[in-house]
């Protein structure tokens, strides 16, 4: 099952790098070998995966610079079939700029893409939000594409022009597909949550929203702050149960 699967989303605080993550770890757990790559110059992942602070190695950012090799910036995770890249240097450094430069002038972020695919990697990539330089490569070298979207009014409003950027990139590369939209954070009791769900699936082609929405639990900011997987640390969990139904239905897409 190889693909490169971009997570993107135009605003922070949506559930991006948190979704990037456990259905990373979901298709790890089902046995498909996997490559979590960070482009995100925040460096979010590495928390969420237990290698949080500061001198966690070198990582994308130290590739695409030329300093290090693939093999120097693949590391294991307690999944065997998990793999993370990640952020690198450009995490402790704030240097958001010139990394934002050099992802746009470097040729080697489509050939470590390639790469992990070629050797059998289903890549995930977790972006910056917005459509900024750095999400226009990922889009760039990426055939899949993944937008969650938080129910709450200001990521509602972020969406079409989400979308629009999204579109604008299909046709630049035409193997580019959008999988979809995926509710996230969703407050089953929250009567404001409930209409942002309903709107969007109003506004927006029935193929084009996942049946499947992953609800806020507590147990989801406690699996990152112990920097694990909720999918691992809490597997019976609503959130955990929806990350597997999500990545169930991208793989049953994608055996097609």
């Amino acid at each position: 099952m190889t693909r490169i699967l971009a997570v993107v989303s135009q605003k922070g605080g949506v559930g991006k790098t948190t979704t990037a993550i456990n259905v990373a770890a979901a298709f790890a757990r089902r046995g498909v070998k996997t490559l979590l790559v960070d482009m995100d110059p925040q460096g979010s992942v590495r928390f969420g995966v237990g290698l949080q602070g500061p001198g966690t190695g070198p990582g994308i950012a130290d590739y695409l610079n030329g300093a290090r090799e693939l093999r120097d910036i693949v590391r294991a995770t307690a999944l065997p079939f998990l793999r993370v890249v990640l952020a690198g240097s450009v995490a402790d450094s704030g240097d958001h700029a010139a990394y934002q430069a050099l992802v746009g002038s470097s040729t080697r972020l489509g050939e470590l893409l390639s790469l992990a695919r070629d050797r059998g990697y289903l890549v995930i990539v977790d972006t910056p939000p917005g459509l900024g330089p750095v999400v226009h490569r990922v889009l760039g070298a990426a055939d899949r594409v993944l937008v969650p979207l938080q129910c709450e009014p200001l990521a509602l409003q972020t969406t079409s022009q989400m979308l629009r950027g999204i579109r604008t990139a299909v046709s630049e590369h035409p193997a580019l597909k959008l999988e979809g939209v995926v509710l996230t954070m969703f407050e089953e009791q929250n009567a404001l949550s409930r209409r942002i769900a309903d709107y969007v699936r109003q506004q927006l082609p029935a193929d084009l929203v996942f049946d499947v929405v992953i609800p806020r639990t507590p147990a989801t900011v406690e699996a990152f702050a112990a920097g694990q997987p909720v999918v691992l640390r809490t597997p019976d969990d609503p959130a955990s149960v929806a990350y597997g139904a999500l990545t169930d239905t991208l793989k049953a897409r994608w055996a097609r």
